[in-house]
């Protein structure tokens, strides 16, 4: 079974944030052909911007969604990520969008201030969450109803994964990868990416 990952892409997106995971989940489809070749990828992703229209990251990169919200299609796992958040707090249709496809996602995923988009829609109502350091006291203050977490590289609920700043994405990426794909296909993507996985 191949799931699709959406990473949602906006203009401020911290680089990392999204593309951390991108790079994760990719990987693990690399990894598995070797693992079992021809079989299904694990993993299908895709960065979806509000429109086709080019964004630029929080450091001035320049990205091209690979879809928008009208024709993302089905999403099986929906990350969210952080950077500069202010201007799509103050979007209704992105706001409206990310609840929509969470509602129907098996897993939807936040990286660092991401959570705060996630928080805006309810769905971190009565959860326990996190998000970078430096933001856990706006979440507390603009979403009391969030039982914010310090100290966690990221928080499993079930169907709502949050996880703290830029390297706890990936970390928290490799960990969905264990959870949906298997232990051994995390170990062995963090050992191709060269990277030393933090599991919590």
């Amino acid at each position: 079974m191949t799931r699709t990952v959406g990473i949602y892409i906006f203009d401020n997106v911290e680089v990392l944030d999204f593309a951390g995971p991108y790079e994760v989940f990719t990987c693990a489809s690399r990894m598995a052909a070797k693992m079992a070749p021809g079989a299904p990828p694990p993993f299908a992703v895709c960065t979806i911007g509000a429109s086709h229209a080019p964004v630029r990251a929080r450091a001035g990169l320049v990205l091209h969604p690979e879809a928008d919200f009208a024709d993302a299609g089905h999403i099986d796992v929906l990350v969210v990520p952080g950077g500069v958040v202010d201007a799509e707090l103050m979007r209704p249709d992105v706001i409206a969008w990310i609840a929509a496809r969470a509602n129907h996602a098996e897993l939807t995923a936040s990286v660092c201030t991401g959570a705060l988009l996630l928080a805006e829609t309810g769905m971190l109502d009565g959860l326990e969450a996190t998000t970078h350091w430096d933001d856990l006291a706006a979440l507390r203050a603009g979403w009391p109803k969030v039982k914010v977490a310090d100290g966690r590289r990221w928080i499993d609920t079930g169907r709502v994964i949050t996880s703290a700043g830029i390297s706890a994405g990936i970390d928290m990426s490799l960990h969905l990868v264990a959870r949906l794909a298997g232990q051994e296909l995390a170990e062995r993507t963090a050992h191709l990416m060269d990277y030393d996985w933090r599991r919590d």
